[in-house]
């Protein structure tokens, strides 16, 4: 079984860890994270609040992202 780990980043931020994976939640919506698979960060193409994208921003640290469909983002829960 793959390591799990829930972290506060911040005021309404928090990072849910399960093995190498990253899903990075603004206040209770996943909008992004890493894929271990393929060395990649992704992030929502949707658009939420000037403060979920600045919690996004603040995730990415300057680190290139590809933008996925909310609706996949949300799936990678199921």
């Amino acid at each position: 079984m793959s390591a799990l780990s829930i972290r506060p980043l911040g005021a309404n931020q928090t990072v849910l860890t399960v093995g190498n994976d990253e899903i990075f939640f603004s206040y209770q919506t996943p909008v992004a994270g890493f894929s271990s698979n393929d060395c990649t960060y992704f992030k929502t193409n949707k658009k939420f609040s000037r403060t979920t994208s600045k919690h996004i921003t603040q995730y990415l640290d300057g680190r290139d992202a590809v933008e996925l469909d909310q609706d996949k983002i949300e799936s990678i829960l199921d």
